[in-house]
């Protein structure tokens, strides 16, 4: 009898200890599915992200700055004018406007992307009235450029 329950003691502690193991095992499993999920959660909300400097020229009007996000030629809609401008003669036109229509308020009211491109739709607002921005970037070895830009008078 004595011998039925030290083996009776020895199974329940192997029992035990492979249970231990599976476990520990499946909290390991779980970190890493957890830290996995975590990361590709992350990467598609910063993909989708529109950078704070971009928004921050539209709401000063930095048509300088802005032209720095700008590709080296650039689809460009400033209410009726629609030309593929290089990068300095897009900048000049944007700085033309921003002097005509001095922004007062600019808020980003929809983003979204795929891939390597993101697009934002903003209201401008400024003292001449209301504007809608639109504008698609797409980046190249993790440097998003501005590829489109439109500018177009928002009916209220």
């Amino acid at each position: 009898m004595l011998q039925q329950k030290n083996r009776n003691l020895i199974v329940n502690s192997v029992v035990i200890k492979g249970n231990k193991q599976k476990i520990n095992k499946m909290k390991r499993f779980s970190k890493h599915i957890f830290i996995f999920m975590f990361l590709i959660i992350s990467a598609l909300i910063s993909s989708a992200q529109i950078s704070d400097d971009i928004i921050t020229c539209f709401k000063t009007g930095n048509s300088a700055k802005l032209s720095s996000f700008f590709n080296d030629n650039i689809e460009l809609v400033v209410l009726e004018n629609e030309n593929v401008l290089s990068k300095s003669h897009a900048q000049q036109i944007v700085n033309e406007f921003f002097k005509k229509n001095t922004p007062q308020k600019f808020s980003i009211i929809h983003q979204g992307g795929k891939g390597d491109s993101n697009y934002a739709i903003g209201t401008l607002e400024t003292q001449n009235g209301k504007f809608r921005i639109y504008f698609l970037l797409k980046t190249v070895n993790q440097v998003s450029f501005i590829h489109q830009l439109r500018i177009e008078k928002q009916n209220e």
